[in-house]
């Protein structure tokens, strides 16, 4: 599911990092080895309907590579 983040993500918090991911090992061998935490955060996103909604975000980061696979955890309004 494609998404267009709009603006700034808001109260971005880290709540998982290194060994606590689950995904750690994929994560590593798809997008290189780094300081990975999984991140979470709120803001308005533009689905692909066209339709913006405000969200909670689910994310991967890591220090040096980026940010990978939003995915949208629940429905803000």
């Amino acid at each position: 599911m494609a998404l267009e983040i709009i603006g700034l993500v808001e109260n971005a918090e880290t709540f998982a990092k290194g060994s606590q991911i689950r995904e750690i090992a994929r994560l590593r061998r798809v997008y290189g080895k780094g300081n990975w935490r999984k991140r979470k955060g709120t803001a308005s996103v533009r689905l692909p309907d066209g339709a913006v909604r405000r969200v909670e975000l689910h994310w991967y980061e890591a220090s040096g590579l980026g940010k990978f696979e939003f995915k949208i955890k629940a429905y803000l309004d």
